[in-house]
């Protein structure tokens, strides 16, 4: 499976466009206004699509998802290079978002199911480590080729090298395997199935699934879900630290060409000195396995160091000061790493991809907020400045981490379930 998962992981993060859509969206008449309101409308449907896409997955087949949403991305690059227009970009990013949607939740639950069927759980933060470097990878590899092939066949071959890509993903996709046998898709702890209904026998072992009662089920699982988050704090807490860790950095990477440019860089020196950034991601997800030994401290450490290089960094107001940028991205990919790790280690049940995908929520929510306040404090500020604003979350995050009291590693089974038992029949006597 792991080979799969690097594959898919590569070419899911290996589109020609990434460098350059931007470019395409101004030399398309676009203003900075509505080439913001388009990374907006990204990030929208990403909210409105998550845990639903989640409770699909869960019900369903998370493989299906995975090979499904590549497809809508290459639909959605076709449409930007043939038709080049805002609504044509605008539906485009509804695809891409729908895209991300679908894979996110899917994605990290197949893969650590499929590792604890196999007895190597504990393998996770590293496979997905090496599965996020790989991305980042993609990424570089892809800034350097978009050069070239931009040159020689302009937007329509970087978007023909694009839309290839997705269809290999997809292709890929279909070789991820899938065995489980989720006894609802309505418990994130315990043996019972949400609602107090039957379940449990219903295995799903491809494209197929659960029947009509599970898919007409999914809207108010997430729901339950959700009320019953109340009543298990650790889970809320793990659940809570991804958009935490993920959203700002995350947010942040939009506008890194703008802050390279603001230290007097040349335009074509740009893409060079944002390859030293994506470098120390790749080396964040590289290392991320072995920061998962350093505990509660060490990932207070972390977002604490990333914090403090990325605003030193920001403010030199030098090229040189991209390094420590990078170094407090690569900081930050760490911790995303573990903060889904911490997630996927507190989800018991059939549930795991919608929990997953209730995190995701909480980032695009959180990114949409960035998004709005970067462009007022963009607006008043330099970009060094806002960049060392936005390193003020994770001080108060790495704080949060570093005060909460030591829990023991894991409630015995038994007590979960007997929690997740209670939540159960209480979520049944609300519906």
């Amino acid at each position: 499976m792991t080979a799969t998962l690097y594959a898919y992981a590569f070419l899911d993060e290996f589109v020609l466009l990434y460098p350059v859509y931007a470019l395409l969206f101004a030399d398309a008449g676009l203003s900075v206004g509505e080439i913001s309101s388009l990374f907006v409308l990204w990030s929208l449907t990403g909210v409105l699509l998550e845990v639903p896409s989640g409770a699909w997955a869960d019900a369903v087949s998370r493989r299906l998802l995975l090979w499904t949403g590549p497809l809508l991305g290459a639909a959605g690059f076709a449409l930007w290079v043939l038709f080049p227009s805002y609504w044509a970009f605008a539906a485009g990013f509804v695809l891409w978002g729908a895209r991300g949607a679908l894979g996110s939740g899917a994605l990290e639950a197949l893969v650590y199911e499929e590792l604890d069927r196999a007895g190597a759980a504990d393998r996770y933060a590293r496979v997905m480590g090496r599965a996020h470097a790989l991305g980042q990878v993609a990424v570089m590899a892809a800034t350097g080729l978009a050069g070239p092939v931009f040159a020689a066949g302009g937007y329509p071959a970087v978007g023909a090298a694009s839309v290839l890509a997705c269809l290999l993903c997809a292709a890929t996709a279909v070789c991820f395997p899938e065995h489980r046998t989720p006894a609802s898709a309505g418990s994130h702890g315990g043996d019972e199935p949400a609602g107090g209904g039957a379940g449990g026998d219903r295995g799903t072992d491809g494209d197929g699934g659960e029947g009509d009662e599970d898919r007409a089920r999914t809207p108010r699982t997430a729901l339950s879900l959700l009320a019953g988050l109340r009543r298990d704090r650790p889970l809320l807490g793990a659940l809570l630290l991804v958009p935490a860790v993920t959203a700002v950095w995350g947010a942040l990477d939009e506008y890194t060409p703008l802050l390279v440019r603001e230290t007097g860089a040349a335009d074509a020196a740009v893409p060079y000195l944002l390859m030293t950034i994506w470098a120390g991601v790749t080396a964040g997800s590289l290392l991320a396995g072995a920061a998962e030994r350093l505990g509660r401290t060490g990932l207070a450490a972390v977002l604490a160091g990333a914090a403090l290089a990325l605003a030193a960094g920001a403010l030199t107001e030098a090229q040189a000061g991209i390094a420590l940028v990078g170094l407090a991205f690569g900081g930050f990919q760490a911790a995303t790493v573990l903060a889904d790790v911490r997630l996927q280690q507190h989800i018991e049940g059939g549930a795991r991809a919608t929990l997953t995908s209730i995190a995701g929520l909480g980032t695009e929510l959180v990114t949409v907020a960035v998004y709005g306040v970067y462009g007022v404090l963009g607006a008043r500020f330099p970009h060094g400045v806002v960049f060392a604003l936005c390193a003020l979350p994770y001080l108060v995050t790495a704080l949060a981490v570093g005060r909460r009291r030591k829990t023991a590693s894991a409630p015995s089974r038994g007590r979960r379930s007997t929690r997740a038992r209670r939540v159960t029949r209480g979520r049944g006597r609300e519906g």
